[in-house]
């Protein structure tokens, strides 16, 4: 069955770093596009980083741009999003998504409703 798996969540002191890891399975990886989106408590999920299968083109959510890296490894069907100098503010459940390579996506990226399958999340706690 389809399946995206996050890993690499965790308790970190603020100006820290951490390294998600999100794993695919069960489709088509080269099929679709890739983001990163995180939930903190009482708030809404926001739209953090996006990457394109080929190229690859980037996105970044303005919080996030300088800090943040996404990446992706075609021949392990997996994506990263690498966090440097992490703020109180960036701790929030992370989820990752895909999304078919459509016209839509390229032009919504941002949007959740854009990205056809999530994973469960993983914690990011940064503490002051």
């Amino acid at each position: 069955q389809v399946q995206l798996v996050e890993s690499g969540g965790g308790l970190v002191q603020a100006g820290g770093s951490l390294r998600l890891s999100c794993a695919a399975s069960g489709f088509t990886f080269s099929n679709y596009n890739n983001g990163w989106f995180r939930q903190a408590p009482g708030k809404e999920r926001e739209f953090v980083a996006a990457i394109t299968w080929s190229g690859p083109r980037t996105y970044y959510a303005n919080s996030v741009k300088g800090r943040f890296t996404i990446s992706r490894d075609n021949a392990k069907n997996t994506v990263y999003l690498q966090m440097n100098n992490l703020a109180f503010e960036d701790t929030a459940v992370y989820y990752c998504a895909a999304g078919l390579k459509t016209a839509d996506w390229y032009s919504n990226y941002y949007s959740r409703d854009v990205y056809d399958y999530w994973g469960q999340g993983t914690q990011v706690t940064v503490s002051s």
